[in-house]
Protein backbone atom coordinates (compact mmCIF):
# COMPACT_ATOMS: atom_id res chain seq x y z
CA UNK A 1 0.00 0.00 0.00
CA UNK A 2 1.26 3.78 -0.64
CA UNK A 3 0.14 7.05 -0.85
CA UNK A 4 1.48 9.57 -3.30
CA UNK A 5 1.39 13.12 -2.57
CA UNK A 6 2.47 16.81 -3.47
CA UNK A 7 2.75 19.00 -0.24
CA UNK A 8 -0.87 21.13 -0.49
CA UNK A 9 -2.30 17.69 -0.89
CA UNK A 10 -0.77 16.51 2.40
CA UNK A 11 -3.99 17.31 4.61
CA UNK A 12 -6.15 14.90 2.77
CA UNK A 13 -3.21 12.46 3.03
CA UNK A 14 -3.06 12.70 6.64
CA UNK A 15 -6.84 12.37 6.99
CA UNK A 16 -6.88 9.43 4.62
CA UNK A 17 -4.11 7.90 6.83
CA UNK A 18 -6.18 8.01 10.01
CA UNK A 19 -8.95 6.57 8.06
CA UNK A 20 -6.74 3.28 7.05
CA UNK A 21 -4.70 3.41 10.98
CA UNK A 22 -7.70 3.91 13.52
CA UNK A 23 -6.12 1.32 15.48
CA UNK A 24 -2.24 0.89 15.06
CA UNK A 25 -0.17 2.92 17.60
CA UNK A 26 2.98 2.83 16.72
CA UNK A 27 5.13 3.56 13.28
CA UNK A 28 8.50 3.77 11.89
CA UNK A 29 9.08 6.16 9.35
CA UNK A 30 12.28 5.94 7.35
CA UNK A 31 13.24 7.82 4.59
CA UNK A 32 16.90 9.62 3.28
CA UNK A 33 17.36 13.52 5.19
CA UNK A 34 14.58 15.91 3.56
CA UNK A 35 12.49 13.47 2.64
CA UNK A 36 9.70 15.46 4.28
CA UNK A 37 9.21 13.00 7.37
CA UNK A 38 9.02 15.84 9.85
CA UNK A 39 6.57 17.71 7.73
CA UNK A 40 4.10 14.55 7.02
CA UNK A 41 3.88 13.83 11.18
CA UNK A 42 3.24 17.61 11.71
CA UNK A 43 0.61 17.03 8.88
CA UNK A 44 -0.31 14.16 10.72
CA UNK A 45 -0.70 15.86 14.36
CA UNK A 46 -2.91 18.81 12.12
CA UNK A 47 -5.12 16.68 11.20
CA UNK A 48 -5.99 15.34 14.87
CA UNK A 49 -6.40 18.76 15.74
CA UNK A 50 -2.99 19.11 17.83
CA UNK A 51 -3.03 22.98 18.71
CA UNK A 52 1.23 22.78 19.79
CA UNK A 53 4.06 23.98 17.76
CA UNK A 54 5.13 20.85 15.55
CA UNK A 55 8.59 20.87 15.29
CA UNK A 56 12.02 17.80 14.90
CA UNK A 57 12.73 16.73 17.88
CA UNK A 58 16.47 16.11 16.44
CA UNK A 59 18.27 17.53 19.36
CA UNK A 60 15.06 16.62 22.20
CA UNK A 61 14.83 12.95 20.37
CA UNK A 62 10.78 13.42 21.97
CA UNK A 63 8.20 15.89 21.37
CA UNK A 64 5.28 15.29 22.60
CA UNK A 65 1.76 16.83 21.47
CA UNK A 66 -1.98 16.86 22.78
CA UNK A 67 -5.20 16.77 21.45
CA UNK A 68 -8.88 16.53 22.17
CA UNK A 69 -10.62 13.66 20.14
CA UNK A 70 -14.02 15.66 20.43
CA UNK A 71 -14.01 14.53 24.22
CA UNK A 72 -12.69 16.08 27.20
CA UNK A 73 -9.79 13.67 27.51
CA UNK A 74 -6.72 14.04 26.08
CA UNK A 75 -4.45 11.92 23.79
CA UNK A 76 -1.29 12.09 23.07
CA UNK A 77 1.35 11.38 19.71
CA UNK A 78 4.73 10.89 20.39
CA UNK A 79 7.57 12.29 18.08
CA UNK A 80 10.87 10.41 18.48
CA UNK A 81 14.65 11.03 16.28
CA UNK A 82 16.68 8.57 17.08
CA UNK A 83 19.16 10.04 14.15
CA UNK A 84 21.44 11.23 17.51
CA UNK A 85 21.42 8.23 19.77
CA UNK A 86 23.87 5.73 19.41
CA UNK A 87 22.62 2.79 20.69
CA UNK A 88 19.99 0.49 22.09
CA UNK A 89 21.06 1.11 25.51
CA UNK A 90 21.32 5.49 24.86
CA UNK A 91 18.04 4.93 23.77
CA UNK A 92 16.65 2.93 26.93
CA UNK A 93 17.98 5.79 28.87
CA UNK A 94 16.25 8.30 27.34
CA UNK A 95 13.16 6.97 27.71
CA UNK A 96 12.49 5.76 24.65
CA UNK A 97 10.69 2.06 25.27
CA UNK A 98 8.62 3.62 27.86
CA UNK A 99 7.18 5.50 25.37
CA UNK A 100 6.22 3.07 22.99
CA UNK A 101 4.78 1.14 25.24
CA UNK A 102 2.19 3.95 26.53
CA UNK A 103 -1.20 2.76 26.21
CA UNK A 104 -3.48 5.08 23.90
CA UNK A 105 -0.25 7.21 22.77
CA UNK A 106 0.58 7.01 19.02
CA UNK A 107 4.30 7.55 18.07
CA UNK A 108 6.23 8.05 15.53
CA UNK A 109 9.76 7.00 15.22
CA UNK A 110 12.16 8.80 12.83
CA UNK A 111 15.50 6.62 12.46
CA UNK A 112 14.24 3.59 14.26
CA UNK A 113 16.89 1.24 13.36
CA UNK A 114 18.60 1.47 16.56
CA UNK A 115 15.64 -0.23 18.48
CA UNK A 116 13.95 -2.70 16.42
CA UNK A 117 14.19 -5.23 18.90
CA UNK A 118 12.51 -2.63 21.58
CA UNK A 119 9.69 -2.15 18.63
CA UNK A 120 6.47 -3.56 19.79
CA UNK A 121 4.94 -6.24 17.25
CA UNK A 122 2.68 -4.90 15.40
CA UNK A 123 4.67 -1.66 14.70
CA UNK A 124 3.65 -0.36 11.11
CA UNK A 125 6.62 0.46 9.29
CA UNK A 126 6.54 3.33 7.14
CA UNK A 127 8.75 4.60 4.14
CA UNK A 128 8.73 7.96 3.19
CA UNK A 129 10.91 8.61 -0.48
CA UNK A 130 11.11 12.00 -3.06
CA UNK A 131 10.29 11.38 -6.16
CA UNK A 132 12.00 13.02 -9.30
CA UNK A 133 8.72 15.73 -9.62
CA UNK A 134 9.43 16.87 -5.90
CA UNK A 135 6.13 14.67 -5.31
CA UNK A 136 6.31 12.39 -2.51
CA UNK A 137 5.83 8.41 -1.65
CA UNK A 138 4.50 6.82 1.53
CA UNK A 139 5.31 3.09 1.54
CA UNK A 140 3.55 0.98 3.96
CA UNK A 141 6.06 -1.62 4.41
Amino acid sequence: MHWTFTEPELPQIAQAFWAHFKEQRVFTLEGEMGAGKTTFIKALCAAKGVEDATASPTFAIINQYVYHNGQEQLHTIYHLDLYRLRDEEEAIAAGIEDTLYQEEAVCFVEWPGIITRLLPKDTVNLHLEVLPDQRRRLTVQ
